[in-house]
């Protein structure tokens, strides 16, 4: 009977259900805590039984760190700062400085240019504008610049090298050493020192000269070689020297109300320009010792001429 008043003493084990039983499998893990819950409650519990105090579990990190907001932050302002600077009322373009020109229009240097009125200074490309002014006739280079703070378009231009100013009828052809023509002024126009003027008085040459033309080598050569010589070459007292080209004598030296030298006409198949430093030194010996009885010279080569002399005055009677 012991036995038995022991058996039914004895508490029997009953299986425990979770507060969320009764709620039906739809609804289970509302109340109380969840599956995922309870699994890291028991994981924590254990920890804590092992003496680590929760420290086996990582801590999650935030999704913005005070890095990446300054990130963040910097990508904004670069953005900001870009359209700032290239929009289009920021550094918009202010003026154009021009170099003072010998030979080319100010107003051919700012239609080559084209610059839109209040464009962006950092939205120029100075490469084409440096090759839109080389295209005009009297500029050998260009260089184009943007000056800041205050946007402005620098031009800085070299000018083709004047050497000759042909001169037909009213119009004077200005040439540089290799004989392009790049510019063209009136006869009464002004040229800076060292540029010889030729006086073309062949009717051929009427018309026969434009810009962006060119001398033809052997009157170039020609050219250069007399229009270079200065009165005290030939030993003259005389102030200044011509150089003429006409239809019937070819190449001359002139004198104002003075003597002239017939040098002539050159081809590559009659007379050859080398001869022209002989003819020099024939013309000084002829003039020497008597220039102001000299009225024409005529220099057939660089070794044989003559000249005419002025013609006496007639005596008056008395």
């Amino acid at each position: 009977m012991k036995g038995a008043q022991a058996a039914s003493t004895r508490r029997l084990a009953t299986p425990s259900r979770p507060p969320d039983a009764a709620l039906g499998r739809a609804m289970r893990g509302l109340v109380g805590p969840s599956p995922s819950a309870r699994r890291s409650g028991g994981l924590l519990q254990a920890g804590r039984a092992r003496g680590l105090g929760g420290r086996g579990l990582r801590r999650t990190r935030g999704i913005v760190t005070p890095a990446r907001a300054a990130g963040l932050l910097g990508m904004l302002a670069a953005g900001f700062l870009f359209t700032l600077v290239t929009g289009p009322t920021a550094f918009g373009l202010s003026r154009t400085d021009l170099p003072e020109l010998v030979w080319t229009d100010r107003a051919a240097v700012e239609g080559a240019l084209a610059l839109p009125a209040g464009g962006n200074a950092f939205g120029i490309d100075t490469g084409p504008l440096e090759t839109a002014l080389e295209t005009l006739p009297g500029v050998a280079s260009a260089d184009v610049s943007i000056a800041l703070p205050d946007a402005a378009v620098v031009v800085a231009i070299e000018e083709r090298t004047a050497i000759l100013a042909w001169e037909v009828g009213n119009r004077r052809y200005v040439a540089d050493a290799s004989g392009t023509i790049f510019a063209v002024v009136d006869d009464e126009a002004a040229v800076p020192d060292g540029v010889a003027i030729v006086h073309d008085q062949r009717a051929a040459s009427a018309g026969a000269f434009a810009m962006g033309g060119h001398l033809g080598p052997f009157d170039l050569d020609v050219a250069t070689r007399l229009a270079s010589l200065r009165p005290v070459d030939v030993g003259s007292t005389a102030e200044d020297l011509r150089v003429v080209v006409t239809n019937e004598d070819g190449y001359v030296l002139a004198t104002p109300r003075g003597w002239d030298a017939v040098f002539g006409f050159y081809s590559p198949a009659t007379r050859s320009t080398d001869m022209i430093p002989g003819q020099v030194q024939l013309l000084r010996s002829l003039l020497a010792g008597h220039e102001a009885d000299v009225r024409r010279v005529i220099l057939a080569s660089d070794a044989s001429g003559t000249y005419v002399p002025r013609a006496t005055p007639r005596a008056t009677p008395r």
